[in-house]
């Protein structure tokens, strides 16, 4: 799973990395949560624009109390699964996701650490990710995961599924097959840089509890 991941540019850098149109306001941290804003990259009226969004789909799980709040979805195992397969045969609700590097967890139980990994000569990149409107948390989105490659092995057995500058459009516009041929390819192995850290993998409270499901 990702549950972390950061994106240290300014909006101005992600939004001319993308060709986006940047809004006016942006609510977004440098380091995202689930269940926090990010943004992500959509395709408007022909257009690509910023968005900040909720970072996970909410979700009800059985059991929960109706005035409880949802659990944030905020990882995709299976573009094929009923939940996810409606929105991604439907290129309006595919983006891209801007970051600079996501973390895993790595080490003992209480006392874990991060290790950070990023895409070699890439200052930010993308990772594929869905989106909706939810009745709970406005415009939310999930990020798409697929089986790690050799780089990543040592710290977790899956990884996002990263995009190369010139797959793009390939994921926003392309058909349903196209978006699940990406699910089921390998990034290279050398294009992962891994970064190991001191840092505590829980720095704050909202990271501890709004981690949500994998589906």
């Amino acid at each position: 799973m990702c549950n972390l991941y950061a994106v240290r540019k300014s909006a101005a850098e992600v939004a001319g990395h993308f060709q986006a149109d940047q809004p006016a306001l942006f609510n977004a941290a440098d380091e995202v949560y689930p269940g926090t804003p990010g943004v992500v990259v959509r395709v408007a009226e022909g257009r690509r624009i910023l968005q900040s969004m909720t970072w996970g789909f909410p979700l009800r799980l059985k059991g929960m109390k109706p005035d409880s709040k949802p659990k944030p979805v905020n990882n995709i195992a299976d573009l094929n699964k009923p939940m996810w397969m409606g929105f991604a045969a439907k290129p309006q609700w595919r983006c891209l996701i801007p970051l600079t590097g996501f973390a895993e967890a790595e080490g003992d139980k209480g006392s874990k650490t991060r290790t950070w990994f990023s895409v070699t000569d890439q200052p930010i990149f993308a990772w594929a990710g869905l989106w909706r409107n939810s009745a709970e948390w406005g415009a939310v989105y999930s990020g798409v995961m697929t089986d790690c490659n050799e780089a990543i092995r040592p710290v977790h057995d899956r990884m996002p599924v990263l995009l190369h500058a010139d797959e793009y459009d390939r994921w926003l516009n392309g058909s349903f097959d196209e978006a699940v041929g990406f699910q089921q390819r390998c990034f290279p192995d050398h294009l992962i840089a891994m970064e190991r850290t001191v840092e505590p993998w829980v720095k704050r409270r909202v990271a501890a509890e709004a981690t949500g499901p994998l589906l």
